[in-house]
């Protein structure tokens, strides 16, 4: 069997640290080295195996010491574009789970991997469960004109919507509109807002809500409606966890193909 050799950049981060476990025990993969913003010592310990392996937070020379066949990403926009320039460069594959990248970050990440023969995952929640969701939605976006989004997140989280209320809005409009229906779906914008933004944001013509609150880590809902009913689909990631078999699967994937795939909803029918 041949063993895929990872790099995680921004090692210390939370789903970091949750991808790091799950990837140390993988029968087929080898984490070869890791990267923070900051570092203290030269080797980081892997969580499962206690082996140590080179620790850095110059990306760049790391890979060239270590040979990876992904660099695994779970940082910022910021730090993941910088990251993606070096490594696709390298012609290392990459699986980012970084929330907001704009349209122009995506195609920057396309025109590398094409540039370079190399492949990307790029997805904004790596959940298997939030996946199906989408392509849920997807299918249902088909039947009902009318959808809103309830997204909960921890008060932690730092901005809103997020990342994978805004993936599902598009790939449920993007659906729509293959179909032929424009607009997409339908806004009812109350005729009078007695508070303002009781509506929510709004994106093609589906209201987003965001509630931020102790208790939750990730949960998303997402209500359709139609004459005489009404269709609620719902995910909610309990622990990080859960991250972990969307990150495996994208690992094995990424290496198999050249350019961007966008959305580990996409990876569902790679069989």
């Amino acid at each position: 069997m041949e063993i895929l050799r990872v790099v995680i950049n921004g090692a210390l981060g939370k789903v970091s640290r949750e991808v790091t476990k799950a990837i140390d025990s993988e029968p087929g993969m080898k984490i070869v080295g890791a990267t923070e913003k900051e570092v203290t010592q030269y080797y980081f310990a892997l969580p499962e195996t206690s082996e140590l392996v080179p620790f850095s937070s110059d990306l760049d020379s790391l890979l060239k010491k270590c040979q990876p066949d992904v660099v695994v990403d779970f940082t910022n926009a910021e730090a993941s574009m910088a990251s993606a320039r070096i490594a696709l460069k390298q012609k290392v594959n990459m699986v980012i789970g970084t929330t907001g990248l704009s349209e122009e970050n995506l195609a920057e990440i396309s025109e590398l991997c094409h540039a370079y023969e190399v492949g990307a995952v790029v997805a904004s929640n790596f959940s298997l469960g939030a996946a199906v969701l989408i392509r849920l939605c997807k299918i249902a976006a088909n039947f009902f004109a009318h959808a809103e989004i309830i997204e909960m997140h921890h008060d932690k989280k730092i901005d809103a919507p997020s990342g994978t209320a805004i993936a599902t809005a598009k790939a449920m409009s993007q659906a729509r509109s293959e179909q032929g229906e424009e607009p997409p779906f339908i806004y009812h914008k109350a005729e009078k807002e007695i508070i303002s933004g009781t509506r929510g944001g709004q994106l093609d013509g589906i209201a987003i809500h965001s509630l931020r609150m102790p208790g939750f880590m990730a949960c998303q809902e997402v209500i359709f409606s139609g004459t005489g009913e009404t269709l609620s689909l719902r995910h909610e990631a309990i622990s990080r966890e859960c991250y972990a078999p969307g990150v495996i699967l994208a690992i094995r994937e990424v290496v198999k193909h050249k350019g961007l795939i966008y959305g580990l909803d996409t990876l569902l029918d790679v069989k």
